[in-house]
């Protein structure tokens, strides 16, 4: 039997329908059912490795997670990773299949939909229920022609919609009555209701309001979602990063600061620091905003060439290397070692014409950038047992690579950390104060990441209360505490019914 569908639509972008869905995934899974997540396009430099190397955006592998299941390359078919001037990496399967330009949006639903079809479709083979995420908004009337991830997918699946809209930017009813005012009937047909998500205040004052619009639509309101703080999941773009940049832990807390590259990339990955005690995190975006860190961190981005170039044109190199002269502590992670290196080449043209550009020369690398991408989780130890890693050797790590280009030492950069085949995914300058990695997740591993955290203190003379104290995060505890909130406030017993199930 095929597996029983809903999908989570929304009024625009950041309404909340990653996070609805990844509840929905972990409520249903809850409740005894197989359980997969679907979203047919992700437009997202945040990406993630399933087990058999393939790369997916970072929503649908946070999604498989909740749902207590292992990622997929169907669960997210198409993948756009942007690379500016109006183009995006197209990643197909979990594959690189060279690019497309925002004009080609017409052309993608014949060379794409297949793949779009058929994912889905081996989903519903294998799972009970499928969660299917839309994009922005179905409404964009100038993009309906190549639409493959919104009302295109529900009328292929029959799936009932819930249509999304976020109270707290103002004007839900507007925009819930405008988007179904722009689709055509027949996928007016699929919408079973409404979610008003982010609400805040008396939820008595919002009725009389409720009540009007159903009469007016004719269809439910499932549910008013409570504004909520206190629950992390992942999410694929910015705001995630905007809050965790307000961090915590006091004037005396190690200051840690990531360099906010344009073309930034898996940014999520360093939210564990921020619920570290005794760590405060934040976002430099401008030379205004750089400081003096305690440690820096160079991170991911999907154009390592640009993302330099932005450095020396904005001054922030400039910051960067008076940081590195003052032997303060440095992190780069994947594209940030690279441009930490001493030259990154690029013969094939992959990120630019210029076949070298000179890194900032804080490690004693070069870096080749290759047609193909490296997309493999990986697992290791740290192999060195000083500076930034002094007590770590032998303490092992999880994680995943994705990047373009081989970094190899020229002779002054020490392989630091080694996965389990014994190729160098990680290394430190002389002074041990400058680590570079390809390791991505490298600080959702606990005990190295306290015992990093507290050499850079050391070298910066701060005493730093970690360790024991720090809370311990279950990410499987946020999901249940997200799936018990939906059950509170939805009314979820509709949706089954929507689904055809009780």
């Amino acid at each position: 039997m095929s597996a029983r569908v809903v999908m989570v639509q929304g009024t625009g972008s950041s309404v909340g329908k990653s996070f609805i869905a990844a509840g929905l995934c972990r409520l249903f899974a809850r409740d005894g059912y197989r359980v997969a997540p679907f979203k047919a396009q992700n437009m997202s430099l945040n990406s993630a490795v399933t087990p058999d190397g393939l790369e997916i955006g970072r929503a649908q592998a946070v999604q498989a997670d909740a749902a207590m299941t292992e990622p997929s390359a169907e669960m997210n078919p198409v993948l756009l990773k942007p690379e500016g001037d109006m183009k995006s990496q197209l990643v197909v399967m979990g594959k690189m299949d060279g690019s497309l330009r925002s004009m080609d949006f017409p052309a993608r639903k014949r060379r794409l939909w297949d793949a779009v079809a058929s994912s889905l479709d081996a989903l519903r083979r294998r799972f009970d229920i499928v969660v299917i995420e839309g994009a922005g908004s179905p409404a964009e009337i100038n993009l309906r022609q190549g639409d493959i991830v919104n009302m295109e997918v529900a009328l292929y699946a029959g799936a009932p919609v819930l249509l999304a809209g976020d109270i707290d930017k103002g004007g839900v009813f507007a925009s819930l009555y405008g988007t179904l005012a722009l689709i055509s009937e027949r996928e007016r047909d699929l919408v079973a209701g409404f979610i008003i998500n982010k609400f805040r205040g008396d939820a008595n004052l919002l009725k009389p309001g409720l009540d009007m619009f159903e009469d007016m639509t004719g269809k439910p309101v499932i549910g008013v979602l409570p504004y909520l703080a206190d629950v992390y999941v992942p999410e694929e773009d910015s705001p995630k990063m905007a809050r965790v940049s307000a961090g915590a832990g006091g004037g005396d807390a190690l200051d840690v600061a990531i360099v906010a590259l344009p073309r930034m990339a898996n940014f999520d990955e360093f939210d564990p620091l921020a619920r570290r005690r005794g760590v405060r995190l934040r976002y430099i975006r401008n030379r205004a905003e750089f400081g003096t860190p305690d440690l820096l961190i160079l991170p991911g981005s999907k154009t390592t060439a640009a993302d330099l170039a932005h450095l020396r044109r904005t001054g922030l190199e400039s910051d960067v290397r008076r940081h590195l002269a003052a032997g303060l502590p440095t992190i780069g992670v994947c594209a940030g070692m690279q441009m930490l290196g001493a030259r990154i080449l690029d013969p094939h043209g992959v990120e630019s014409a210029e076949p070298t550009a000179e890194g900032i020369g804080a490690l004693d690398l070069d870096t080749v950038l290759e047609r193909g991408k490296t997309t493999v989780r990986v697992s290791g130890a740290a192999s060195a047992d000083y500076g930034l890693l002094s007590g770590a050797a032998g303490m092992g790590f999880a994680g995943y690579e994705i990047h373009v280009g081989v970094s190899a030492s020229r002779g002054g950069a020490n392989p630091a950390m080694r996965a389990d085949s014994g190729a160098a995914v990680g290394f430190l300058d002389q002074s041990g104060r400058v680590l570079g990695t390809y390791v991505h997740d490298l600080f959702k591993n606990g005990e190295l990441t306290e015992l990093i955290l507290d050499n850079a203190a050391a070298m910066t003379g701060r005493e730093r209360r970690g360790g024991d104290d720090s809370p311990i995060f279950s990410q499987d505890a946020e999901y249940d505490k997200l799936a018990g909130y939906l059950r509170r406030h939805l009314d979820i017993g509709m949706i089954y019914g929507a689904m055809g199930l009780e």
